[in-house]
């Protein structure tokens, strides 16, 4: 199979590297073009007023373009004119950290696979629940064996799938879940700090309050140590409300 495999960590990032031997030594044909640098949580951007540049990444084993953009920036240039022919199939990640619950509206990884999915390909997302991840080769392992099993040719259109694993050993996470994603929202706060020179600034911080994290939803099953599997449409019409309004003014 033709395989993109983008990430929003960046084109050395662990995960992206994991990804590509494991899928490579799946015997499929892996085209990387990923972020030059790190790109977490831009979300679906992408770059109107300034020109894309491309870097070759060579090294044993591994070859890939970096691109001077986002995530999103990556797949839209890789399939319209980086990579002849298209590929088959969009990959993104492994993300360091889990994309569960409203983290997809952020995510650049699952922002990747959006893109390439709105451009009529299929589409996985993989993340792990650790921010700081050094050994992702079990997992990557299970996500490229994983695939021939997902049934990509039965999904509706513009369907990304969502893979998350626990911050576990692959051999001690629990069976794979398919499951709805987590409807709470983060808390938010921001912590007034000083920098050596005694200047202010403020750095984000947030939580998904446990009381608010449904059970049988992707961020609880995630915590319990499953591996979780979430189908996503980006249709962000609200039908229900659709209906109500024409009732009510039309």
């Amino acid at each position: 199979m033709r395989i993109l495999l983008t990430n929003d960590d960046g084109i050395q990032a662990v995960g992206l590297r994991a990804m590509h031997k494991a899928l490579v030594a799946c015997g499929h044909d892996v085209q990387v073009v990923a972020p030059i640098t790190e790109q977490s949580a831009v979300g679906h951007a992408i770059t109107l007023s300034s020109p894309l540049r491309v870097k070759e990444f060579r090294e044993e084993g591994f070859f890939g373009l970096g691109i001077s953009g986002t995530p999103a920036d990556c797949v839209k240039l890789a399939i319209s004119t980086l990579i002849k022919p298209a590929p088959e199939l969009v990959v993104s990640g492994i993300n360091a950290g889990a994309n569960v619950g409203v983290d997809i509206m952020y995510s650049g990884t699952v922002s990747a696979a959006t893109e390439g999915a709105l451009m009529g390909f299929p589409a996985l997302a993989v993340s792990m629940d650790d921010h700081n991840p050094t050994e992702l080769s079990g997992q990557a392992a299970y996500a490229a064996e994983l695939l021939p099993r997902l049934p990509f040719a039965s999904l509706p259109g513009k369907c990304v799938l969502n893979l998350n694993f626990p911050n576990l050993p692959i051999a001690q996470a629990r069976e794979l879940r398919v499951c709805a994603h987590t409807r709470v929202a983060y808390t938010d706060w921001y912590e007034e700090r000083l920098d050596p020179r005694g200047r202010k600034y403020y750095w984000m911080c947030g939580e998904l309050k446990p009381e608010g994290i449904s059970q049988g939803r992707d961020r609880r099953l995630l915590s319990e140590g499953f591996i979780t599997l979430t189908p996503l449409r980006f249709d962000f019409t609200d039908h229900e409300t659709l209906a109500l309004l024409e009732s009510k003014i039309l």
